[in-house]
């Protein structure tokens, strides 16, 4: 059997010149009306630009329904038809933007996705950093003016502010991982930091501070000294309560990290001209603890001092294997510190 010739419909035999007039008006103005509505500038009451914060976990219902509270947008169906069209609903960053006048839905879009905007990361303050390092960090990370910050840190009225009675915020900057916008303001998230160490200390907590007959500064302060010494959770509470047995007897802390505080050039090995240095953290001079924490200690250091674990060791010497040797008597620690300096000869 002999196959059929294709049939050729030409497009003219499909539609009258009058039909297709009629097609050809109807598109331009569907694409009239689009390109009016998505393309042409809407304006905002106010001043421009105008601040706009998107933060983290927010979604696109979210988000439009700020920029309609805020009046930048007139439609929230038309903001979510653009972002849906541009592929966008998921790809906005939480940020801080500032929203120029006069940009169309689709524009507004487009900035979203190109703006250089204050965006939203995640900081984190690790166990036992000082203010000076996590200024360091603020900088590189979030571009935070690190000296602005390090003033603000020990700025009385600020500190004041948090019913602190201190020289500083050391210490009180809890170390946990936030999300912060950059080029925050270094008085703003200091308040976030600080509120997070006060939240820590729960009604239980600061109850059993209270039965010590401590403060919450003196307990950030000798648990920063613990943090100093061990990065072992098991060893805290067994630091922790040398020093609390030093102190109960009045004995010197002679805690090296409150040395290594106070250098100018930062942690290095000691000496011993450094143990004469003459300042109120140097425990090696001056009897009880030193005016405030050096560094934030983490909540397992702060632990360690609320819950020590109970024996009457007075010293203790590294052990040269990343752990520590305990002593109750003087003895006993100069055979211990011996045996560490054995250990260094023979591994130099």
């Amino acid at each position: 059997m002999n196959s059929l010739p294709p049939v050729k419909v030409k497009f003219k035999d499909l539609l009258s010149r009058k039909e297709t007039i009629v097609v050809i008006v109807f598109f331009m103005a569907v694409l009239s009306v689009l390109y009016y509505i998505y393309f042409t500038p809407n304006y905002f009451e106010g001043k421009s630009p105008q601040n706009f914060e998107i933060n983290y976990g927010d979604n696109l219902s979210e988000i439009t329904e700020k920029l309609f509270t805020q009046g930048i947008i007139k439609s929230k169906f038309n903001f979510r038809v653009a972002s849906f069209i541009m592929g966008a609903d998921r790809k906005i960053k939480a940020a801080r933007y500032k929203i120029p006048n006069g940009l169309s839905y689709v524009g507004l879009i487009d900035f979203f996705l190109n703006a250089d905007a204050d965006f939203l990361i995640q900081i984190k303050i690790n166990n036992g950093q000082t203010i000076k390092w996590l200024a360091s960090k603020l900088k590189r990370e979030a571009k935070i003016d690190s000296t602005e910050f390090v003033l603000k840190a020990n700025d009385r009225n600020i500190i004041k502010s948090f019913n602190i009675d201190a020289g500083s915020l050391e210490g009180y900057l809890f170390a946990s991982r936030y999300y912060i916008f950059q080029r925050s303001k270094p008085e703003d998230i200091l308040k976030i930091f600080v509120q997070r160490t006060f939240k820590f200390f729960s009604d239980t907590l600061l109850r059993k501070v209270e039965e010590k007959g401590f403060t919450i500064h003196k307990v950030l302060t000798l648990a920063s000294i613990v943090k100093g010494e061990t990065d072992l959770v098991e060893e805290m509470p067994i630091i922790s309560q040398v020093y609390l047995n030093r102190l109960k007897i009045g004995m010197r802390l002679q805690a090296d990290p409150t040395i290594q505080y106070i250098l100018p050039e930062g942690w290095r090995k000691l000496y011993y001209k450094d143990l004469k240095i003459n300042s109120p953290y140097n425990t090696y001079l001056y009897s009880g603890l030193p005016p405030g924490p050096i560094n934030s200690p983490g909540k397992d250091a702060i632990l360690s001092v609320i819950y020590p674990k109970k024996h009457k060791y007075l010293f203790f010497v590294a052990d040269g294997n990343g752990k520590h040797k305990f002593a109750e008597t003087h003895i006993q620690h100069l055979k211990n510190v011996k045996e560490y300096r054995k250990w260094i000869e023979k591994n130099q």
